[in-house]
């Protein structure tokens, strides 16, 4: 029964990744996979694991998850709702019309730090998404956009991961507490500046980012929402911003779980887009447009079901005791997968650095997902080496293909990008960026323990 609820696990793996050929949302594998996974464990009546690592009921263990899975799913929805409520009221202008530049090169590096910094206050999915709607107003030839809108690819999934709300797998690690906000900024901000400042440097020697436009696009009609500013758009930011950079804060004074402290942000910045003025004429039916209930109907709800479905998946496998092992001493499925991985390839760095790369055809959240159930924390204890280079390799190591993260993919549909072009012109651009961000993190590793 243990390969049963395996081989389905990898069925449910491959749908995924094989989403686009197949036309068929993520999520439908993925909570199929969940619930499958479960069932068996159920009707065969699997031993499986609770948090101390002792044999419980399925009942029991099941719910414990579910309640760690809800923590990662209500922080996540906090986060949409408060960026997608900034947007509404057009908040993001205010920083994104500044830019009057019409040489490529100076564009490229201004586009591509603002997507990295944005990225870690926002999350990378959202910062790629602003800004290919702004490069849309910015650049007329969509030949030379698709290279912009890859390098922002790049700069959100680099900026994403040296704070604990720019990356979904980052938000895991840091809410199952591998890692702390202090010893993200500490260890992954200088890997994270190389990965994209690497790329930048190679960018200077392309022919297409020579010269200057002639022109400023005419804005897309599809484009509503990234016209111009409104009345409201310099406080929405304000408050959107503020709100979630004080989740962190939340945490360190209260001892909240971060999802509360993300509920609190919300909270406020709701109950301030209900008393702002966005237009002059504000009507009561105008006041809809710009309502929490109009950005909740804007926010990934398939995303949300697909992070519960694969978190379900990968938490079977993490509590399932393997068959092979003594009752005085069981382990999980996925601790023993670790065991075999470090008995095949002892330098732990090396696994860590692969995994990165396997990050670039595989999805990142159910990855990164395994990999929390496979190293125990009583040997890896919050921001040990492993979880601050995990971190670092399945953030930036999407980047190398584009449907290896949530950006990519938002990047590939937005401005059509293909397969096969991105492969050859930006993949080892990006795997430059990548490896430079590794031998960064490594020495400043040795550096901290100096």
């Amino acid at each position: 029964m243990v390969t049963l609820v395996v081989a389905i696990f990898v069925l449910a793996y491959l749908l995924i990744v094989l989403e686009h050929p197949l036309k068929l949302d993520k999520a439908v594998p993925a909570l199929l996979g969940g619930v499958l996974c479960w069932a068996i464990i159920f009707m065969a009546e699997l031993p499986v694991l609770d948090a101390e690592h002792h044999i419980n009921s399925s009942k029991e263990v099941l719910l414990h998850h579910l309640g760690e899975i809800a923590q990662i799913l209500f922080f996540l929805i906090g986060a949409m709702v408060i960026v997608e409520l900034v947007d509404l009221h057009q908040g993001f202008t205010v920083i994104t019309n500044q830019i009057q530049t019409k040489n490529k090169r100076k564009l490229l590096w201004l586009i591509s730090w603002m997507a990295f910094f944005f990225s870690a206050i926002l999350d990378n999915l959202t910062t790629t998404i602003v800004f290919i709607s702004l490069l849309r107003k910015l650049i007329p030839d969509a030949k030379d956009r698709i290279w912009f809108a890859s390098f922002v690819v790049i700069a959100a999934n680099a900026g994403g991961v040296w704070t604990p709300i720019g990356d979904v797998t980052t938000t895991m690690l840091w809410i199952k507490e591998k890692v702390s906000t202090l010893g993200l900024i500490e260890h992954l901000l200088l890997p994270s500046l190389a990965c994209l400042g690497i790329p930048l440097l190679i960018a200077g020697f392309l022919p297409v980012f020579k010269g200057k436009w002639s022109e400023k696009a005419t804005e897309p009609s599809d484009a509503s929402h990234a016209a111009h500013r409104l009345l409201s758009s310099k406080t929405m930011l304000i408050f959107g911003v503020g709100g979630l950079i004080f989740v962190p804060i939340v945490k360190a004074v209260t001892g909240l779980p971060p999802y509360m402290g993300m509920l609190f942000s919300l909270s406020v910045v709701w109950m301030v887009s209900e008393y702002i003025h966005p237009e002059e004429n504000f009507t009561e039916e105008r006041k809809q447009m710009y309502s929490v209930r109009h950005a909740l109907s804007r926010i990934e709800l398939s995303s949300i079901l697909f992070f519960l479905g694969i978190l379900l998946a990968v938490s079977s496998l993490d509590a399932m005791v393997v068959g092979s092992h003594t009752a005085e001493h069981p382990i999980g499925f996925l601790t023993s997968v670790a065991y075999a991985l470090q008995k095949a390839i002892p330098q732990l760095d090396i696994v860590v650095i692969i995994l990165g790369l396997l990050s670039a055809i595989v999805d990142n959240v159910p990855l990164v997902a395994a990999i929390m159930g496979m190293f125990p924390m009583n040997e890896y204890p919050m921001d040990a080496k492993l979880w601050q280079f995990i971190a670092y390799a399945a953030g930036t190591g999407g980047s190398i293909f584009i449907i290896g993260s949530a950006a990519g993919v938002a990047a590939m549909g937005m401005e059509r990008i293909d397969f096969i072009w991105y492969l050859k012109k930006m993949s080892w651009i990006a795997l430059a960026g990548y490896i430079a961000g590794v031998i960064v993190f490594l020495i400043v590793y040795q550096l901290l323990l100096a």
